[in-house]
């Protein structure tokens, strides 16, 4: 059975100190090296990463040939910095390997619906009894260091490698964290209201 991961924003090749130094490492080279491995220790060949946005920046060969190193049978979810030069790239020299769809994705897993987007969407129904009939959304863009960019909001969940220590998270993982948050809050999350929110990293 193959197993699934999320990730977003790799954004390799990507050289202002303003991305990889708040990652923790001291060059651009050194930032897409780690993620390289991270990935490939934890993703197997045969599994799938649904990325959620964002691949590369500035030279697309280097950020090419980063893909093609990588493990696992990926779905891009587009971002902001997924130019059609980018797409048509990845689609073209890993045919295959990578497919890609605009904006969102929607899966089932385990009777849960797992809605996927680049940017934060809401999308629960806050009153069900029921964790099964949430709709759990996942996304990435926001650079944050914690995986939820509205504490009151468990549903909403970030996916994307700045809260992940550099490294795709497992789909068990995310619910896990998801489902404890919904329990946390008693069961009756009550989402700030959009005006009151603000990212905890910055939006690139």
């Amino acid at each position: 059975m193959s197993e699934i991961f999320f990730t977003s924003d790799t954004h390799f090749g990507h050289r202002p100190e303003f991305l990889w130094k708040p990652r923790g490492f001291s060059s651009v080279e050194e930032m897409d090296e780690a993620i390289i491995e991270n990935w490939n220790k934890v993703v197997k060949p045969g599994d799938i990463v649904y990325h959620l946005g964002d691949t590369m920046l500035n030279d697309n060969t280097h950020g090419l040939e980063c893909f093609k190193r990588l493990n696992g049978q990926i779905f891009l979810i587009y971002g902001n910095h997924d130019s059609d030069t980018r797409k048509n790239l990845l689609f073209t020299e890993l045919s295959g390997k990578m497919l890609g769809g605009w904006y969102a994705w929607l899966i089932k897993y385990d009777k849960l619906s797992i809605y996927m987007s680049h940017y934060p969407s809401l999308t629960a129904n806050y009153d069900q009894k029921h964790f099964s009939q949430h709709v759990l959304s996942l996304h990435g863009h926001t650079h944050q260091r914690t995986n939820w960019l509205d504490p009151k909001n468990p549903f909403l969940y970030h996916v994307g490698l700045d809260s992940h220590n550099n490294t795709p998270v497992h789909i068990d993982e995310v619910i896990t964290d998801i489902r404890q948050r919904w329990e946390e809050l008693g069961r009756l999350p009550t989402p700030s209201k959009p005006e009151d929110l603000y990212p905890y990293g910055g939006m690139i």
